[in-house]
C-alpha cells in the first residue's frame, strides 16, 4: 500500500514536474511571439506606413512642380522646376522600391499593383503635359493638368490612403492578438502557480520579469518612434536649409489670413521675394556660399517682419512674405523698403563679398485678390515686372491691375 501511494505520489510530482515544464515552455514561447509581434507593429508596419507617406509627399510635390511649370513664363523657372519635378519622381520611385523589398501580403500586393499601373498612367499624362509646355501649347498644358493629372493624382492620393490604412488595421490586430497573448500565458501561469506553490512563484517571477524587459524595450522602440515622426513632420512642413514655412504651411497661414480680415473688414499683404542673380553667385563661388546666402536671407526677412507676420521659401531663390493686419498701401510700402533695405547689403561669405538684391512683387488683399492662389499669382506677375524693369526697382508706385 505504501509503495503504491510513493508511485502514485512519484507520478504526480512527476507530473507536476512536466506541467511546470510545459508552463515554462509555453510561458517562454508566447512571449517570443509577443516579442515578434510588437517588434512587426513597430518596425514593419510603421515603417511602411512612413514609406507610404514619403511616397504621398513627394508624389504631391511633383505635381505641384507640374503645376507651377504650367503657369511660369520664364524658362529658366521652368527649367528649375522641371529638375525639382524630376527629383520629386525620384523620391516617389524610390520609396515605391523600398515598401515593395519589405514584402506584401496578398491583399497588399494587389493594391500595389493597382497603384503600379496608376503610376504608370500619371507619368504618360505628365510627360504629355511637358510635352506641350516644350510646344509653347500651354493652354493645352492647363486644360489637360486640369482634367487629367489633377484627378488622377487625387485617385492616387487616395489609393495611398488606402494602403496606409490596411496597415493601421493590420498594426491593430497584431496589438490585439499581443494582447489576447499576454492575457492567456498570464491565465496559464496562474493557474499551475496555485497548483504547484513553490515552482509556480518562481515561474511567475521569470516570467515577470521577462515581460519587464519586453515592456522597456517596447517603451524604448515607441518613444524612438515618436522622435522618427516628430522629424518627418518638421520635415514636411518646414524648409531643410533656411528653417522657414514651407508652401503648404504658408497657404495654411495665409488662409487664416484672409478669413480674419473678410470677417473683420482688414487687409493682409503678400510680398513676392525673388533674388537677383542668384544663379550667379552659385555658379560663380559655389553652391555652398548660394547656401549660405538663402540662410542669411531668411534671417533677414525674418528679423525685418513683426511677430505676427510670417516668411516662407517656396523653393530655389523664392521667399514670400505675409504681412497680416495691413492698414492699407503705404503702410505696406513701407514694409517693404523695410525688407529691401535689409537685403541691399554687401556680406561676407568665407571671406567673399557677396552683394544680396532681390525683385519684390506685393499684392494686396482684398484689393488685388480674394483668395490665396489669386494674391500669390499677382505678387509673382508684380515681381516679374519689376524684375524686368515695367515698375521701378524701389517701387515708388504700385499700379496693380
Amino acid at each position: 500500500m505504501q509503495r503504491g501511494f510513493s508511485l502514485v505520489t512519484v507520478m504526480a510530482f512527476i507530473a507536476l514536474i512536466a506541467l511546470i515544464c510545459g508552463l515554462t515552455a509555453n510561458g517562454l514561447l508566447q512571449l517570443q511571439t509577443l516579442g515578434t509581434q510588437i517588434r512587426t507593429v513597430v518596425e514593419n508596419h510603421n515603417h511602411k506606413i512612413d514609406l507610404i507617406t514619403q511616397t504621398q509627399v513627394a508624389a504631391h510635390i511633383r505635381t505641384d512642380n507640374l503645376f507651377r511649370m504650367v503657369l511660369a513664363e520664364d524658362p529658366f523657372e521652368r527649367d528649375a522646376l522641371f529638375m525639382e519635378f524630376n527629383r520629386a519622381g525620384f523620391l516617389v520611385g524610390s520609396g515605391r522600391n523600398a515598401l515593395r523589398q519589405l514584402g506584401f501580403t496578398p491583399a497588399e500586393q494587389r493594391s500595389f499593383d493597382a497603384q503600379t499601373r496608376l503610376v504608370n498612367d500619371i507619368e504618360q499624362i505628365q510627360e504629355h503635359v511637358i510635352d506641350l509646355l516644350n510646344a509653347e501649347r500651354s493652354a493645352e498644358a492647363r486644360h489637360v493638368l486640369k482634367l487629367e493629372v489633377i484627378p488622377i493624382q487625387e485617385t492616387f492620393n487616395r489609393q495611398l490612403a488606402d494602403m496606409r490604412n490596411l496597415y493601421q488595421q493590420a498594426n491593430l490586430k497584431a496589438q490585439q492578438q499581443a494582447e489576447q497573448t499576454y492575457r492567456r500565458t498570464f491565465i496559464l501561469t496562474l493557474t499551475f502557480g496555485v497548483t504547484a506553490i513553490s515552482l509556480s512563484l518562481l515561474i511567475a517571477w521569470l516570467t515577470l520579469r521577462r515581460i519587464n524587459q519586453e515592456s522597456l524595450l517596447i517603451s524604448e522602440q515607441m518613444v524612438e518612434l515618436e522622435r522618427s515622426r516628430a522629424a518627418l513632420h518638421e520635415e514636411a512642413t518646414h524648409d531643410p536649409l533656411t528653417g522657414l514655412a514651407n508652401r503648404r504651411v504658408f497657404y495654411d497661414r495665409l488662409r487664416q489670413a484672409i478669413r480674419h480680415a473678410h470677417r473683420y473688414g482688414g487687409k493682409v499683404g503678400i510680398l513676392y521675394v525673388d533674388l537677383d542673380r542668384f544663379k550667379e553667385i552659385n555658379d560663380r563661388h559655389g553652391h555652398h556660399v548660394g547656401d549660405a546666402v538663402l540662410t542669411e536671407v531668411a534671417k533677414r526677412l525674418t528679423s525685418s517682419i513683426r511677430d505676427s507676420d510670417s516668411v516662407a521659401r517656396l523653393g530655389g531663390d523664392e521667399f514670400v512674405v505675409l504681412i497680416d493686419g495691413v492698414e492699407g498701401r503705404e503702410a505696406f510700402l513701407a514694409a517693404t523698403h523695410k525688407i529691401e533695405q535689409a537685403l541691399n547689403a554687401d556680406t561676407q561669405f568665407y571671406g567673399l563679398d557677396v552683394k544680396i538684391a532681390a525683385s519684390i512683387g506685393q499684392a494686396l488683399y482684398p484689393d488685388d485678390g480674394s483668395d490665396e492662389d489669386t494674391l500669390i499669382r499677382a505678387a509673382d506677375a508684380a515681381m516679374y515686372r519689376v524684375k524686368s524693369g515695367w515698375e521701378s526697382h524701389h517701387q515708388h508706385h504700385l499700379p496693380f491691375q
